[in-house]
This record gives C-alpha cells, structure tokens and sequence, in this order.
C-alpha cells in the first residue's frame, strides 16, 4: 500500500473484491471522483505520461457499497 490513504489499482481492486476493469469503469463513468476516491500518481513515469490511479480503499468502499445498495433498491422497486 502507498503510504496509509492511497493504494495501487490492483490491491484496491481485490481488497473491494472486484476487478480492476470494474474499478477502472466506476473511475471513468464519474461514480468514484477524483480527489475523493482516486488521484493520479505521477511519480516515476516517463513522458508519454499516462498517470496510473491510486484509490483510497475506505472512500471507494463506500461510495461502492452505496451504489450497488441503491441499484438493487431500484431494480427491487
């Protein structure tokens, strides 16, 4: 883990227990918002530079179980 906050997308991905394709879709869709549950981390690339994402796990969590909650609701209502 980076630091306490800020992991890479593959441990997110398995502490949330989903895949990192799904963690990537909930990023570009807006449901996990940058500089809330995600940030870019710059830090030893070279130009091109294409930023991998870091997520807060405890941030995405929520807002995850959140969502799902609310989808089911609505499919249930």
């Amino acid at each position: 883990m980076l630091g306490e906050i800020w992991s890479s997308s593959e441990l997110t991905a398995e502490k949330l227990g989903i895949t990192e394709i799904r963690l990537s879709f909930l990023r570009e869709n807006g449901i996990l918002k940058p500089g809330i549950h995600w940030k870019s981390s710059p830090l030893g690339q070279k130009k091109p530079w294409k930023p991998k994402a870091l997520y807060n796990v405890k941030m995405c969590r929520n807002i995850i179980n959140k969502f799902f909650n609310e989808e089911n609701y609505n499919i249930a209502a």
